[in-house]
């Protein structure tokens, strides 16, 4: 994954929760009107629909950040075969440098 769509995904999961919050507040702000305390249907949807919501972010910050890990662990993992393979083409070039030099 590239740098680029690593700080795009990053900086995606903040704002999905303030577009959560702000959906959550528009929809608050249309609900009741009255002086009295009892919080109606309308009112614990919207809780609880917050409440979703911020799961919801949290789960997938969590999941992108579980992926972004085990995308650096298979990086590092390439990279160290990219090396050992490296390492066996230099032996056999002089393996055949030194047959050749015979």
């Amino acid at each position: 994954m590239s740098d680029g769509a690593l700080k795009r995904r990053r900086r995606a999961w903040p704002a999905l929760a303030v577009l959560a919050i702000g959906i959550v507040g528009v929809a608050w702000s249309g609900c009741g009107g009255g002086d009295d305390n009892t919080t109606g249907p309308a009112q614990e949807g919207v809780e609880k629909g917050l409440e979703e919501a911020k799961q919801g972010v949290e789960k997938g910050k969590e999941e992108a950040e579980k992926g972004v890990e085990k995308g650096q662990k298979e990086a590092e993992k390439g990279i160290e075969k990219g090396k050992e393979e490296a390492e066996k083409g230099i032996e056999k070039g002089k393996e055949e440098a030194e047959r050749y030099s015979r």
